[in-house]
């Protein structure tokens, strides 16, 4: 299986900022260490393209991107300050979606080991996202002819509020999301499946409800691919996350996601999405388990 990466684009980002980049140049790290990946297997994507990040953003607003015209407001919305870092991480990020796609078609499956910019809506960026790489993916792989019907599925613990806006006219790309209830963002968008959680909820529950509703997405669509932004952040000790999940928890939840699209014989692309654990060794064993998992799948 091909991981794909950009860990090595830092972003300037200052001192004492919540978001961990270097929990993805971690992940990377101790995913080489298993011995069970080739150095091979690990790959620097292309930057996606304008043509390709159009298909789901605004042009307007990604000249101002590019151009580093985004006001202070934007900014703050993102959440990171402009740079050109910034400007190249974000077309890495999207890349590494997109390839993540072109090769689980090719091999049943694909991995981003960053991605899952949920929060990033046709016209702005927010919450840490830039560009909305499982859009600007689901959307080129139709453009592409690869794939009619995708399903994106979205366990982060935050609601996938600008992969539901981009797509809401799309009725072959279906948008799934579990999240928390009361968690950010605040004002939901409305996907095409939405499953809201109180918070506290731990495993049993939690998996309960995602049985359900992946149930109701391969009743509702049947994909040619799907896009599964995993996430670290429904772990219990995660600071932004509000839910109640155990490290065995979530791997029964990537288990639970990889097994009914292996059923269905559902190509999958994966990408990390959200992690903030106290302690950023958990975030990244958390993801590790999901690429281990993603592995598994990729070579039954």
């Amino acid at each position: 299986m091909k991981l794909f990466y950009a860990d090595h684009f830092v972003l300037p980002l200052p001192e004492g900022h919540r978001f961990p980049m270097e929990k993805y140049s971690r992940l990377r790290e101790r995913l080489a260490a298993f011995g069970r990946f080739r150095p091979g297997d690990f790959r620097v994507p292309d930057a996606a393209s304008d043509d390709e990040i159009l298909r789901a953003h605004d042009g307007a607003y990604l000249r101002r991107v590019v151009g580093g015209t985004l006001d202070a407001a934007e900014q703050r919305r993102i959440g990171f300050p402009w740079s050109a870092q910034m400007v190249e991480r974000s077309r890495r990020s999207a890349g590494a979606t997109l390839a993540a796609c072109r090769t689980a078609l090719a091999e049943r499956c694909g991995a981003n080991l960053a991605g899952g910019t949920h929060h990033a809506h046709r016209d702005f960026g927010s919450g840490f996202c830039v560009f909305n790489d499982a859009a600007i993916a689901a959307l080129t792989m139709r453009a592409e002819g690869r794939v009619r019907r995708v399903a994106i599925i979205d366990c982060d613990v935050h609601q996938g509020d600008g992969t539901a806006a981009i797509l809401a006219d799309e009725p072959d790309v279906f948008t799934f999301s579990i999240h928390g209830a009361k968690n950010f963002p605040f004002r939901k968008a409305q996907s095409d499946l939405d499953i809201e959680l109180p918070d506290g909820t731990a495993d049993e529950t939690y998996l309960d409800a995602l049985r359900r509703g992946l149930d109701a997405v391969f009743e509702r669509i049947a994909p040619n691919l799907a896009i599964y932004l995993a996430g670290a952040d429904p772990y219990r000790d995660d600071r932004l996350g509000r839910l109640a999940l155990s490290i065995d928890g979530l791997a029964a939840r990537d288990a639970l996601v990889l097994g009914e699209c292996s059923a269905r014989q559902v190509p999958v692309a994966v990408a990390m999405a959200g992690g903030y654990a106290r302690e950023i060794d958990d975030t990244v064993a958390i993801h590790a388990n999901t690429v281990l998992a993603a592995s598994r799948f990729a070579a039954r």
